[in-house]
């Protein structure tokens, strides 16, 4: 645990990305913990596979809201020798990835086939996830523009794209059972390291989707130096919804050969999200930044000094929830049935139920930041 000194100015940090980030974590949340998944109202829900929802959005936004703050961080990175540089950031990669892979593995208990609580087998726990994604775009991006600089970020970007639509178009398909990323993953990963939540072994966080992902942390980057180097203004606004305009309507151009999907993570998927998020950022820096309209954004700056230790807890505190027996059900489901299902239609009372649960885990961050305990990894 550390305390972190708040910062402020242009030059270390800007509101507007404080708030973009306390907002990521806020609706992450929200989606990622309804009262019950077969009551989603559909913007609340994932693509089923190919297209595009605001939830498709959540995930890649936090990747942007890395490379964001990485345009910060990079001058001291950049004046590291290799090995520090590795050192420092090999070590934030490796931890980052361990607790996402524990948090796959808690409680680490489970019933066996007697009813009784037994360890479970560390070798079946999956191996990727969210927290895993993040750690290795990160770690990636970093060394990109740690040799390359944001010349060779633009670089890299195009070609990743284009080479990720090429390995997809020629090794597989679109499909859910035939496309290349699940084919390279039950070769390397194997079925029992992988997601299931499709039906079948396919981990929407493999390894060959990383490879796109890693151009939404450089999208967040150079959108950072670009903000750094013409301030926050009317102009920049400008210019950033213009480029998000152009990204959107780029993707949709990209879809008619190579779908957006954030399942597979397509390149006209990258292009959608980072150019909502240009859209996004353009938005907060306008009202935050320019008009200095502030008084609203103090809920979401709560979430996002403390994004990593909230969004942990916010998978542990449900997760114990949900184990905690109480007569028939679990202390969740209790709590579900009484408080929001008694009252309200199905779809209502999982999305108050989601709701609430975000302003729990908001309580924490508040009194986390009322002590100023930030804590980083």
């Amino acid at each position: 645990m550390t305390q972190i000194p708040q910062q402020t100015g242009l030059g270390n940090r800007y509101l507007a990305l404080d708030v973009l980030r306390g907002m990521t974590i806020a609706f992450m949340i929200i989606v990622n913990t309804p009262g019950s998944w077969s009551n989603l109202y559909p913007p609340l829900a994932h693509a089923d596979w190919h297209g595009f929802t605001p939830t498709d959005l959540v995930f890649p936004t936090f990747l942007f809201v890395v490379g964001n703050a990485m345009s910060f961080a990079m001058r001291k990175l950049s004046d590291m020798s290799a090995s520090d540089f590795f050192k420092k950031v090999g070590k934030r990669t490796f931890l980052i990835f361990l607790i996402g892979w524990l948090l796959n593995a808690f409680p680490f208990f489970e019933p066996n086939e007697v009813g009784q609580w037994a360890f479970i087998d560390l070798a079946e726990v999956r191996l990727f996830g969210v927290l895993q994604r993040i750690a290795l775009a990160y770690f990636f991006a970093a060394v990109v523009l740690y040799y390359g600089g944001e010349r060779f970020g633009w670089i890299f970007s195009a070609i990743a794209l284009l080479a990720y639509w090429l390995i997809m178009a020629l090794f597989g398909d679109y499909s859910l059972e035939g496309n290349a990323a699940i084919l390279l993953d039950l070769q390397l990963i194997g079925p029992e390291r992988m997601y299931g939540g499709e039906g079948i072994p396919f981990d929407p966080e493999g390894i060959l989707s990383t490879l796109p992902a890693i151009v939404n942390v450089i999208g967040g980057y150079l959108a950072g130096k670009y903000i750094q180097k013409k301030g926050n203004t009317v102009v920049t606004v400008r210019t950033l919804m213009v480029s998000g305009v152009v990204l959107i309507a780029g993707s949709y151009l990209w879809d008619l050969v190579f779908p957006i999907n954030k399942k597979i993570w397509t390149s006209s998927y990258v292009l959608i999200t980072v150019g909502w998020d240009l859209l996004l950022l353009a938005g907060l820096i306008f009202l935050i930044e320019v008009r200095k309209i502030q008084s609203w954004t103090y809920f979401f700056q709560v979430f996002g000094r403390n994004p990593l230790i909230l969004y942990i807890l916010s998978g542990v505190v449900v997760t114990l929830l949900s184990m905690i027996p109480v007569g028939d059900t679990t202390l969740k489901g209790s709590i579900y049935t009484n408080l929001y299902t008694s009252w309200l239609s199905p779809k209502n009372a999982s999305f108050l139920f989601a709701i609430s649960y975000m302003l729990l885990i908001w309580l924490i961050g508040l009194w986390m930041d009322k002590r100023k305990i930030y804590i980083k990894v």
